[in-house]
């Protein structure tokens, strides 16, 4: 017989407490990129993000707006439960920085160093929007 402490312990909560933790670190990590690029002056975020040269000053703050704004939405609506369906939908967003990531550094050839973490990146906001949606959904308030 299953007690209430041995259900808590079930398949979705364990599923729930990794997506927290997944979403946390993602959202840590794209609040802190994404307001270097809104903060920094261009010529000092050249030293680590080479792309910025090669763009518009306006789309380096336009990708640290939408990275910025993709984190919080990996957490607050999930975290307040209102409009829950806004977390997976931040991670396809985040996605798609992605992607767009992976064809900037292939046209200017730095494959070789950014596609490990672009494709890392890719895959953890493409795995908390499914396990979001299928696994461990997060119901409105």
């Amino acid at each position: 017989m299953k007690t209430q402490a041995s259900a808590a312990r079930g398949p979705t909560n364990r599923w729930s407490l990794a997506l927290w933790i997944a979403q946390a670190l993602l959202a840590l990590l794209y609040l802190a990129a994404g307001g270097a690029k809104l903060t920094q002056p261009i010529d000092v975020l050249a030293g680590s993000m080479s792309f910025v040269t090669h763009v518009p000053a306006a789309v380096t703050r336009l990708i640290g707006t939408l990275e910025v704004l993709g984190a919080v939405g990996l957490i607050l609506p999930a975290a307040t439960r209102i409009k829950p369906w806004l977390t997976p939908l931040a991670a396809v967003g985040l996605s798609f920085v992605q992607v767009g990531a992976v064809i900037t550094h292939a046209l200017l050839g730095e494959t070789a160093k950014t596609l490990p973490i672009n494709l890392t990146l890719l895959f953890l906001s493409l795995f908390i929007a499914w396990a979001r949606l299928r696994k461990a959904r997060i119901p409105a308030r």
